[in-house]
């Protein structure tokens, strides 16, 4: 019998150990909204963003196995605490709102901790179960979670769901005490905490007020305050195994992990001092486990591998029992994680329990854990009944008898399959027998193999007709049935992909394409499409394993495994399993279940980074994006091009079109957004017809791929748009409201009771196609803007009915009933499309920023049709500094930057250098705008994750001053250098940054590979040059004082570099010296404009309007008036 172990309580958990892991982009959360104090707001500007929504990482389980702690590991670290319970619960706010907020809490032995989302990594607060006083049921599925100062309110689904919350809840409290019983830990106030080895109040990046800050073993745990450290009331942990520290500057230091850096400022360059010493600490702690390997070879015969034999393995199986080696371990990964759970022993630390230790080291010598892992292996069930009501499985026997031992064992053998193993074969294929055999034969057509994709019809004569088996996991082909060696065969480990394509691409009705891993292309085919499809069926089960299986249950055009990147996991590439199949792109990842489909035609972003050797396919759906590597040219270019296919638009209904996120056409939303932006003051718009020419040309590149048209004010006119909408709309086959419906529409507009009449659109509104639906509801709302402006474009609500009525309903204008339903719809629009306050107040606020901009455009007799509408932020971007302006073609950045101080009465002082800058938030890289330079050719180069924000220039007062005491109008020295090779951080061979030597004149910046070299390696005439100031952290640059450059070429091609200073003064200098030679000297007017514009009045006719900043009096009475009648804004224009 194995020796019996001391009881679990005697094993104390030294801290917390909580994995976090955090996705490209997202950032640490501040506080529920409204869910804490008055205070609260101030952690609200950091959103925990990222792949909220369909994300394609890995979803948590509901429930967890309670924990099992290691002790007793000499420089090793805690394990992972094991997640008690988690699902989805209501929190109502402290304040005592009624609104309850949906959030993802999780208990563990430690904490109570709810975030935002599931897929968070960061939770937004963190309860210590040490602190709970009491749990208590309060009304109908709700109980409150009880400290010594705040009561948490929570509201389960049902009664039975709040009863086992509850339980787990008093459960892990008791658990709690008794461990605190035994220990000692109370010095800090905080029952069950850790000594830290470093606490105190930090700044972090993006909170307003500084945050307390407590470095615990292997974490860094973050806090509002001192108070809530003492009463154990956190914000989130930082896991700093994946962490790294590196000081920034005098006071300031980063702590990066793969997924995001967080930049810290201490008081003084002495504490910065301190808490990189801690910090690195907590880091060579995570990193600390080459004990476990020690103690496992201490047992003389785990120091060969189980399976080969070699010397010194470090990697096991835990649920086997049995040490092996590297390469025995990738043979253990290939049967799956339900039949061998492999684990390194020197960086999975946090598997490595001391109970499943000592089942490693006892594993050879007890003699009833040997028993317990034959009977195992002889498919005896870990969850049969065991004849005990009290203890009814193997699992509780072996805790009823303190064997700790034989409980690790069972608990990591719960999901272990038993292995098929087939008595016919021999038993040197032990490694693949979990693999379904599949066998088949058959006569195939089959042409000879190609390394390239096959672009031309492969005529019926190519085909040579061969017997075809498919036998342990092996496709022949032999001349014909009787022959005994083959013409040649492919392996079924070595297909990466299976194709289908369209019936009659090639001689034969019915063909399939094999990719193998060797870049050759293999085209079979059959005038059956039974057979056909069975041949298909049989090869995909041969070289698809388990763990992708689901992705055979439907019928699909393109199936193979690829590299990608996703998820929370972006530091290294993975290899998936994929299906295409229509438009739904389906994965399968190693480590998870099968992720929502990626609806192809709803693809926010579909683009293609690096060069013809590197190159990476980027799918970005409702902000989860995936990576797709091109590792083997010829498969990835027919998934690329497959991919591409499937994401365009497949016909001319409105379903085929490609779609956004509500459902609406891209095309539809493409014209409705320009035309808001440039057109909704042009005078008889939609009306007026555009150019045929220009208008049909428009129309088919939309058509062919609207999500890559981008319309330009210069390059389209409104009205070649407008036209181009109309066409689009009444050439649809089926039209906007169906022909099947079409008619119903008609005569409801002929009911007179007009509440009648509105309740019979709403009925109609239900019954039309999502799609539709969708597009009636943007495109009424649409004109209900277009409307408001009719005093100035003529078209009212009657004008547009004529012009769209017989559009949508393709009449020929004859009947005046189209007419009348459009102008219902309009007239009735928030009745029968029930905004919401939310839409309304959206709709309202873009209504009142045209309104005050016209109105100011008018009265300086400026104002045209055409001006493009923008965001512009006020020193930094939050919803409460946006403003919305108006820029015309003649707009400079001095001007906008006057206007939008003007509005928020923001005084200007001596030596207040107030400008206009570009920010691109993904290349972490800002560019101050020249006082001269014009927005609005700016404004149509922004992207996505690009604008603009007016802020003080802190560094222009120091370089003036450089340029007033220099000599000459050249500068030169050594930088640091790197061209833009990597993409978007995915570990893409790049290089680093190298020494260079540059020289900065008045029509050039030459770079020299040295200074002693004669002639430049590159040569980049400088008026073409855009300098940012910074390089995102991703690159790793040298110093913090670095710039990005780009470089447009004549074919409108971007190309980028980065560039590094030794000190924040050089930088200075040459970001002076750009400044000075692109603009001939003059890098800050003379004598700038401080004469402030005219304040817009706040009321317009006997109502007010809504203000951006003002008090809350003026706030409400402005809504009100609104909302009693919108359009009342408008009437006295």
């Amino acid at each position: 019998m194995a020796k019996k172990e001391e009881s679990p309580l005697s094993r104390v958990p030294r801290a917390v150990r909580v994995a976090s892991l955090l996705s490209e982009g997202e950032e640490l959360s501040g506080d529920d909204q409204g869910d804490e104090d008055e205070d609260d707001h101030a952690y609200e500007g950091v959103p925990n963003g990222g792949w909220h929504t369909s994300s394609l990482s890995l979803s948590l389980p509901s429930t967890i196995a309670a924990p099992h702690p290691m002790d007793g590991l000499p420089g090793g670290s805690t394990p992972v605490t094991p997640v008690i319970k988690a699902g989805w619960l209501d929190k109502n706010p402290p304040q005592g709102s009624y609104i309850y907020q949906k959030r993802w809490v999780r208990l563990d032995a430690d904490h109570l901790r709810y975030f935002d989302s599931n897929k968070d990594a960061y939770s937004k607060r963190f309860i210590s179960v040490a602190c709970i006083s009491r749990v208590a049921a309060i009304g109908d599925q709700k109980f409150e979670v009880i400290t010594n100062n705040r009561t948490f309110a929570f509201r389960a689904e049902s009664d039975v769901e709040r009863k086992e919350w509850m339980q787990a809840l008093q459960q892990a409290m008791a658990e709690q005490r008794a461990r605190a019983r035994l220990s000692s830990a109370y010095l800090l106030g905080v029952p069950g905490s850790e000594q830290p080895d470093r606490a105190g109040s930090l700044e972090l990046r993006g909170f307003k007020n500084k945050l307390y800050v407590a470095v615990v073993g292997d974490k860094v745990q973050l806090y509002k305050n001192l108070e809530e450290y003492h009463l154990g009331i956190g914000i989130t942990f930082i896991d700093m195994s994946v962490g790294n520290v590196k000081e920034v500057d005098r006071r300031s230091f980063d702590l990066t992990t793969p997924y995001r850096i967080f930049s810290f400022s201490a008081d003084s360059e002495l504490e910065k001092e301190q808490w990189l010493e801690a910090m690195q600490g907590a880091v060579a702690e995570a990193l600390s486990t080459s004990e476990v390997a020690e103690r496992i070879w201490a047992a003389v015969p785990n120091r060969f591998c189980a399976d080969c034999g070699a010397p010194q393995p470090d990697w096991a199986s835990i649920n086997l029992c049995v040490v092996i080696c590297k390469r025995c371990a990738g043979e253990h990964r290939g049967l799956g994680a339900g039949v061998s759970k492999v684990r390194s022993l020197k960086m999975d630390r946090k598997v490595w329990t001391e109970t499943l230790i000592e089942a490693l080291c006892a594993a050879v010598t007890t003699t009833d854990l040997a028993e317990t892992q034959a009977l195992l292996g002889c498919g005896a069930g870990i969850s049969c009944f065991s004849g005990d009501p009290e203890a009814p499985t193997p699992l509780a026997l072996a805790e009823q008898a303190g064997q700790t031992l034989q409980m690790e064992f069972l608990r990591n053998n719960r999901t272990t399959e038993v292995p098929r193993l087939d008595s016919m074969k021999p038993l040197e294929k032990h490694y693949s027998v979990i693999l379904p055999t599949v066998s088949h034969s058959g006569f195939l057509y089959k042409t000879a193999s190609a390394g390239k994709l096959l672009q031309d019809r492969r005529a019926r004569e190519e085909f040579s007709r061969r017997w075809c088996v498919l036998s342990d996991g092996v496709l022949s082909y032999y001349e014909n049935e009787r022959a005994v060696t083959p013409n040649g065969e492919i392996r079924a480990s070595e297909i990466v992909c299976l194709a289908v394509p369209l019936p009659d691409t090639h001689g034969f009705e019915h063909t399939f394409e094999v990719y193998t891993e060797g870049e050759r292309l293999y085209l079979f085919g059959l005038e059956s499409m039974e057979q056909a499809h069975e041949w298909v069926k049989c090869i995909a089960k041969a070289f698809v394993p388990p763990l992708a299986e689901e992705l055979l249950a439907r019928d699909f055009e393109r199936l193979g495994r690829l590299p990608y990147k996703a998820g929370l996991s972006l530091q290294r590439a993975q290899e998936g399993w994929f299906s295409l199949s229509g438009s739904e792109l389906r994965a399968v990842f190693p480590e998870g279940p099968c992720e929502e489909p990626l609806q192809l035609r709803k693809l926010q972003e579909l683009s293609i980074q690096g060069d013809s050797e590197n190159q990476v396919l980027v799918l970005v759906e409702r902000r989860r994006t995936l990576y797709i590597q091109g590792e083997r040219r010829l498969d990835f270019m027919g998934w690329l091009g497959a991919i591409q296919k499937a994401a365009a638009s497949m016909g001319d209904t409105l379903s085929e079109q490609q779609l956004g996120d509500s459902d609406i056409p891209v095309i539809v939303y493409r014209c409705v957004d320009y035309i808001t932006q440039c057109g909704l003051t042009s005078e008889g718009i939609y009306r007026k017809c555009g150019q045929t020419s220009k208008t049909q040309r428009l129309l088919e590149s939309l058509r062919q791929d609207a999500r890559s048209v981008h319309l330009k004010e210069g390059e389209q006119h409104v009205d070649d748009v407008s036209s181009a909408l109309k066409r689009f709309l009444r050439d649809l086959p089926d039209g906007l409201f169906t022909r099947a419906q079409r008619l119903a529409w008609l005569e409801a507009s002929e009911i007179e009771d007009e509440e009648e009449k509105v309740s019979r659109y709403r009925e109609l509104l239900v019954r039309l196609p999502p799609v539709n639906r969708a597009t009636v509801k943007a495109l009424v709302s649409h004109l209900y803007c277009v409307q408001c402006f009719s005093d100035t474009n003529q078209m009212n609500v009657h004008n547009l009915a004529i012009v769209f009525g017989p559009t949508l309903f393709q009449t020929d204008g004859q009947d005046y009933k189209a007419g009348r339903v459009v102008e219902d719809l309009i007239n009735h629009y928030v009745v029968v499309f029930s905004v919401d306050e939310e839409e309304l107040r959206k709709q309202r606020e873009e209504i009142t920023a045209i309104v005050k901009m016209r109105v100011a455009g008018t009265a300086s007799g400026t104002q045209h049709a055409g001006d493009f509408i923008c965001t512009v932020y006020l020193e930094e971007k939050k919803a409460e500094t946006e403003q919305h302006v108006k820029i015309p073609a003649s707009m400079t950045a001095e001007e906008l930057t006057l206007e939008i101080l003007d509005r928020r009465n923001v005084g200007i002082r001596e030596k207040d250098y107030w400008t206009c800058f570009e920010v691109n938030e993904r290349e972490e890289a800002e560019r101050p705008l020249h006082f001269a330079e014009k927005v609005l050719p700016i404004l149509h180069g922004l992207g996505t994750d690009s604008h603009l924000v007016v802020k003080k220039h802190q560094a222009m007062e120091a370089m003036l001053l450089y340029l007033a005491s220099r000599v000459s109008d050249t500068k030169h020295g050594m930088m640091k250098f790197r061209e833009d090779r990597s993409l978007l951080g995915l570990g893409l061979p790049s290089g680093g940054f190298h020494d260079r030597y540059f020289i900065l004149n008045s029509s050039c910046l030459r770079l020299y590979k040295e200074v002693r070299s004669h002639r430049p390696e590159k040569e980049w005439p400088v008026k073409s040059l855009k300098v940012y100031l910074g390089v995102k952290k991703k690159l790793r640059p040298p110093t913090c004082w670095g710039f990005t450059v780009v470089h447009e070429t004549e074919k409108h091609e971007k190309q980028q570099w980065y560039l590094c200073c030794d000190t924040q003064m050089e930088l200075r200098e040459w970001f002076a010296t750009f400044l000075f030679v692109q603009h001939d000297g003059l890098v800050w007017p003379s004598e700038p404009s401080r004469v402030s514009r005219a304040v817009p009045e706040v009321r317009l006719g006997s109502v007010s309007l809504i203000p951006l900043r003002g008090s809350e009096n003026e706030m409400r009475r402005s809504v009100a008036a609104f909302t009693a009648d919108p359009l009342s804004l408008l009437r006295n224009v």
